[in-house]
């Protein structure tokens, strides 16, 4: 009996080491070896290529590398195959709990077990996270760390990752402790690494980021501490603290120090509960709770304003807070992570139902130093907060407003602008250069007029259901006109000089005609049509968030600055030689005559400067970063009323066409009177009775 039960123990230990040293050769071949603390989270290398032809908004799949399942999506974009989407994992259920299975049924093989009772039959499967974690390790959930941990970062291992945490946090935290948190935050961590914020982009669900930032306050909110404070979990990209608070408590507040993408120096993050709040409390001990991500701003998606047309980045850390049902307000302090852009910082809060940051939640009372800070509501719903930063364009409501009110003023000073030039139009243009002066401000007006229109409607076109050569036509057509402005006011500019230096000489009325429709619509069509035709085949034509020049892909948008910014140089030089050749010193001339001089230069500067389109040079202060909202504002100001300012300077500033205006309005009451007359006279006394 005693020589069996040696047998026993040593058949027990010879099959233990060999399925032990069996297990170990596959984790060799498979090259599932475990990470070192300080090494990089794998990021996988898998197929990235789609055979077949590429035609525009076409799918197609291919299969994951060999040791994942799933399958990569292709969209055909610009002739090439670009990734979409990708449910490549490693992870299942039957490897998360592998090595756990094994471990459980070895630890049975004991000498003093008879032989009968060993039981070498497959474990029972596990159906579930919560099961296989109160089978395996339901104190710390330490058995799934190294298997997540060695897992590589892929799209799906994220996607499978959110999902197991998610699934922890619903039904495993009726009891959560230190060591549970400090398990959790670990398997949070592994994904919210730099080396795996790309891959994000890929999962195909898009509330994943969502997901697990609410996962994560859910399964904190149900943490218990038990010392005064606690720093509870610390890793690099999740940390977690919390303390006892009462309505005695002073004041509190937690302070964060994180790195983000690997720098060295921490950028800082602090939550704080106001005094008043902590009075609400009930005398017996509460708890409150935070958290702080540096990286997870970068991976959350809003939802339902994918279409907005500037981006809204996160700058600062994303904190979240669980405190009790009493409190409802908090201050926030956020650093800056991203200094060199001087852009106004807004403080917003995640609504975890409608998945998107609310700017209702918070209003920020200070902005100094590149640090932030923020009075926040608190809810339910409303858990966590941090910074945006405004895009580079200034989309202050002012502007929208100066935007709004001066195009709609602009496009009714234009059409009254046309209506008194073809009402005036044969008593004024009475030499060659006149009719020419007039025949440019009138295409000036058209060219703004129609350029107006179109911009009008690209501005109101729906995203979401635009067709593409729509949103091309529209580009094209504000691109053609606002270019014919322009070459119009570079034309005009070059009457100026023709008319100050050639006095004797004068060109015919038709070539002047051919030479100003050449440079005013031709030029303009062969850079539109060029820029189209160089640019469209790769579809970078219009920018994908607005009917617009693209500016990040192709550079299109060089196509009107540079013309528009050459011109107004050129215009400038013009306006100066107008100056310098109105001033007329003669010798001993009076402070009177100075004072005439003085006048007459800037009366014609103020002309020239609008119908010369000078106030587009206010758009070059707008293009430096971090450029003061004034300049905005005047930029806006300037060329919004453009079509106003065109009306006063160009119309009705004209003596002629006053003198015109008089003499018609003098002719049209004269026939009244007349017509008036002749109906009152004695012979017409019949022909009224006769009616």
């Amino acid at each position: 009996m005693k020589s069996q039960a040696t047998m026993i123990c040593c058949l027990v230990l010879f099959m233990a080491t060999e399925c032990s040293h069996y297990r170990s050769k596959i984790h060799r071949k498979d090259g599932d070896k475990l990470p070192s603390p300080e090494e990089k989270p794998k990021t996988g290398r898998i197929q990235e290529k789609c055979h077949g032809s590429c035609i525009s908004f076409s799918n197609c799949s291919q299969p994951c590398a060999k040791r994942f399942h799933g399958e990569i999506g292709f969209t055909c974009n610009q002739k090439r195959w670009q990734k979409s989407t990708e449910t490549c994992t490693s992870l299942s259920m039957k490897t998360l709990f592998k090595d756990s299975n094994g471990a459980s049924r070895l630890s049975i093989a004991a000498p003093s077990i008879p032989l009968h009772i060993l039981d070498f039959r497959a474990p029972e499967p596990i159906e579930s996270v919560a099961q296989g974690i109160r089978k395996n390790c339901p104190l710390d959930y330490a058995c799934i760390i190294d298997v997540v941990k060695s897992s590589e970062v892929t799209s799906g291992n994220i996607a499978f990752i959110v999902e197991l945490l998610k699934n922890i946090s619903r039904d495993l935290s009726d009891n959560v402790t230190q060591e549970k948190m400090k398990s959790y935050s670990e398997v949070a961590n592994h994904i919210l690494d730099p080396a795996a914020i790309s891959n994000w982009a890929y999962i195909p669900d898009e509330n994943a980021g969502s997901d697990l930032l609410q996962s994560v306050n859910l399964f904190a909110g149900q943490l218990h501490i038990h010392n005064e404070s606690e720093n509870i979990a610390d890793e690099l990209f999740i940390q977690t603290k919390g303390f006892h608070i009462n309505h005695n408590t002073s004041e509190k507040s937690f302070s964060f120090s994180m790195s983000t993408n690997n720098k060295t120096e921490g950028i800082l993050g602090m939550i704080e509960i106001p005094r008043q709040e902590l009075r609400k409390l009930p005398p017996n001990a509460s708890q409150a709770i935070s958290m702080a991500f540096p990286t997870l701003g970068a991976i959350l998606k809003e939802a339902h304003l994918q279409n907005v047309s500037l981006p809204r980045p996160v700058n600062g850390l994303v904190l979240s807070v669980a405190l009790p049902g009493r409190l409802k307000e908090v201050l926030l302090t956020f650093e800056k992570i991203n200094k060199s852009r001087n852009a106004r910082a807004q403080c917003v809060g995640w609504h975890s139902r409608k998945r998107r940051w609310d700017e209702k939640a918070c209003h920020m009372t200070s902005d100094i130093m590149n640090k932030v800070k923020c009075r926040c509501n608190y809810t339910n719903v409303v858990m966590s907060f941090s910074i945006l930063m405004s895009p580079r364009s200034i989309t202050d409501k002012v502007l929208d407003y100066i935007t709004c009110i001066g195009l709609s003023i602009s496009v009714l000073s234009l059409v009254l602008c046309l209506i008194i030039e073809a009402t005036v139009w044969s008593q004024v243009v009475v030499t060659e250069i006149s009719y020419m002066r007039h025949v440019c401000i009138v295409n000036i007006a058209v060219s703004l007029l129609i350029a107006n229109v179109w911009f009008i409607v690209g501005s109101n076109f729906n995203l979401k259901a635009q067709d593409y050569n729509w949103c091309v036509a529209v580009t094209f057509f504000s691109h053609f006109f606002y270019l014919s402005l322009f070459f119009w006011m570079l034309f005009k500019a070059l009457l100026i000089i023709y008319g100050i230096l050639v006095v004797f000489r004068r060109m015919m009325k038709s070539r002047m005609m051919a030479i100003g429709f050449a440079i005013g619509y031709g030029c303009p069509l062969v850079i539109a049509v060029t820029t189209v035709a160089i640019t469209e085949p790769d579809k970078g034509y219009v920018r994908p968030e607005a009917c617009w020049l693209n500016w990040d892909n192709t550079k299109a948008l060089l196509a009107f600055a540079i013309p528009a910014l050459v011109i107004v140089a050129v215009n400038l030089v013009v306006v100066l030689v107008v100056a310098v050749n109105t001033q007329r010193p003669s010798i001993g001339s009076s402070k009177s005559q100075d004072v005439a001089i003085i006048m007459r230069i800037s009366k014609n500067v103020a002309i020239l400067t609008p119908l010369l389109g000078l106030t587009w040079g206010f758009g070059i202060a707008t293009l430096i970063e971090g450029a003061s909202l004034m300049f905005h504002i005047i930029f806006a100001l300037l060329n919004a009323f453009q079509g106003f300012f065109i009306l006063l300077f160009g119309t009705l500033m004209d003596h002629k066409i006053r003198d015109a205006l008089r003499m018609r309005m003098s002719s049209l009451k004269g026939k009244a009177r007349a017509a008036e007359n002749a109906s009152l006279s004695p012979t017409n006394g019949p022909k009224l009775v006769n009616r």
